[in-house]
């Protein structure tokens, strides 16, 4: 009887584990996410520019800075989740920008445990059972 508990407590602690280990990189949709309400609520009037987009004449630079956001996952789908934590990793760039004194993002590329993925259109996001998470690289300058 002892063999069959110390087992079943072994498999569970097991499928526990693979179950929060879970860490499942997505891609979505920049401009869909941007264009809905909650990012219109969240974000502030700095503009934000991925990859190679274009913008206007750099005044000045302050140079290049990385944000790591995680959320709470749990009882969340995927897409939720990181639609969140992608909006969170955004304002966290706009305020560094703004307490920097610069007025965009530019050069916006997703990060996510220090692998870098260059888009226009897209961000990564990883996602687990209990948490989610954006990283962004991107470079602060007046224009």
């Amino acid at each position: 009887m002892k063999t069959i508990i110390s087992t079943l407590l072994i498999a569970t602690a097991l499928i526990t584990s693979a179950a929060q280990a879970r860490d499942d990189i997505s891609k979505y949709p920049i401009q869909k996410l941007l264009e809905t309400t909650k990012a219109k609520n969240a974000l502030l009037d700095i503009p934000l520019y991925f990859a190679d987009q274009s913008h206007s004449k750099e005044s000045s630079k302050y140079g290049e800075v990385i944000t790591n956001k995680k959320t709470n996952a749990f009882g969340k789908s995927d897409t939720e989740a990181c639609e969140w934590v992608m909006l969170s990793a955004l304002k966290a760039l706009q305020e560094r920008a703004v307490k920097e004194g610069m007025n965009a993002v530019v050069n916006i590329q997703s990060y996510y445990k220090k692998r870098e993925f260059v888009s226009s259109t897209e961000f990564e996001c990883g996602a687990g059972t209990i948490m989610a998470g954006v990283a962004l690289k991107g470079t602060l300058v007046k224009l």
